[in-house]
């Protein structure tokens, strides 16, 4: 990232500044990059140290607690006292759990370690989003959709590099990551000149157009968002975690077809995602809230009982669809509760990653007893929860409206 990048005057109105909602995405992919190092590492932690899976389990959940839970509390803490560098400060703590990670002697070392990456990617989650807001100049869909694809790409290559680095080299070779972890810092402290420059006129801009609502209607409205989020993220996780299985069981494809037809979907998901966010500057947030949750249904219905072509063409449309809802959720939340960007976002990013997390345990639970076609069966309902988006305020309508107007 050249100086010349960072080094952008104080935007005026209405002006989006890409270099830094770039550099934002890209330590995006960085950091979760890193972070989906951990489980695809627990085969060979489990060997080396000879844990049983309730030690595997213990790990991912001092992972999962840190990464997400205190997400929140650290929005709600830089909404007050903002901290233009706590970015690069997340990012150095990836540094030191990929560290500890890599030379741990010891069990408690790994959960020390796994708990370090968590706290940066919590640190790292809600003051990022907020950066991408202010940088939007009111395109805050798009914003938030180039922002939140860093992250997906990021999620797809960490098991891949984890499979072709760290499983054939050993646990030492982690430590190769905190070069990235490295250019993440110094990507970051420049992201960091430009907020504290440019942080107190841009939200002031953010919250001009402020929408005020009652507070009983900001809490429904919030608890029908998060219920939106529960279905988007129990359903994709089934496929995420869970289509290859399903079609080397449903279809007996060999595991490298399954793998790059895991692939295929993951690359709906990142187009969904982009294209999410000008579609809800342009239509508006409900509309594409409504058209991404409810507008896969028939597509997850069909899914268990069409046949391979067809699975394969549904699941792309479902990821292109469902992908897309993610930050028209995010902006629409933070409109209706302005100048809390950073609580917002460290709410629902760690409310969506939890539920990933724990959405695909219960579901690998009922896969062993049920099988992955019940799954997929039972999951396909989901989107039916879409339905709860006639309850949201009627606000976000996009810049088409606007122009009408």
């Amino acid at each position: 990232m050249t100086d010349n990048a960072m080094r952008i005057e104080p935007q005026k109105a209405e002006t989006t500044v890409f270099g830094i909602i770039m550099a934002i995405s890209f330590c995006h992919m960085l950091n979760d990059t890193m972070q989906s190092l951990i489980p695809a590492l627990y085969p060979m932690i489990k060997d080396s140290y000879a844990l049983d899976f309730t030690q595997i389990g213990l790990l991912g959940l001092v992972f999962q607690v840190t990464a997400s839970l205190l997400q929140p509390l650290v929005g709600i803490y830089t909404d007050k006292r903002p901290l233009p560098y706590s970015l690069a400060v997340g990012m150095a703590c990836t540094l030191t759990g990929l560290l500890l990670l890599a030379y741990a002697h010891s069990y408690w070392m790994l959960l020390v370690g796994a708990g370090t990456i968590g706290l940066g990617s919590s640190i790292f989650h809600p003051e990022s989003s907020r950066v991408a807001r202010l940088a939007s100049g009111g395109r805050h869909g798009l914003a938030q959709s180039l922002f939140q694809v860093g992250g997906n790409f990021g999620t797809a290559i960490g098991p891949l590099l984890a499979a072709f680095i760290v499983l054939p080299r050993g646990q030492t070779t982690v430590a190769w990551f905190s070069g990235i972890a490295l250019l993440g810092m110094m990507i970051l402290w420049r992201v960091g000149i430009w907020y504290s420059q440019n942080r107190v006129s841009a939200t002031r801009r953010v919250n001009a157009g402020a929408v005020t609502l009652p507070r009983n209607r900001v809490i429904a409205s919030i608890a029908v968002l998060a219920l939106l989020v529960l279905s988007k993220h129990l359903y994709m996780t089934s496929l995420s975690s869970y289509y290859t299985f399903y079609m080397i069981e449903r279809f007996a494809v060999s595991v490298q077809q399954a793998q790059v037809l895991l692939f295929v979907f993951l690359g709906a998901v990142a187009v969904g995602t982009v294209a999410g966010g000008p579609m809800s500057d342009w239509f508006g947030t409900k509309f594409v809230i409504w058209f991404s949750i409810l507008g896969a249904l028939p597509f997850t219905l069909a899914l268990p009982y069409v046949g391979y072509e067809l699975t394969i063409v549904l699941t792309v449309f479902i990821g292109l669809i469902l992908a897309s809802a993610f930050s028209a959720i995010v902006v629409f939340a933070q409109e209706l509760v302005p100048g809390r960007v950073g609580m917002i976002a460290g709410l629902f990013f760690g409310f969506a990653f939890g539920v990933g997390g724990i959405g695909a345990a219960v579901l690998g639970v009922v896969a062993d007893h049920k099988g992955i076609t019940y799954v997929y069966n039972i999951c396909s309902y989901l989107p039916l929860l879409g339905l709860l988006t006639v309850l949201l305020p009627d606000i976000g309508k996009g810049r088409r409206h606007k122009l009408k107007g």
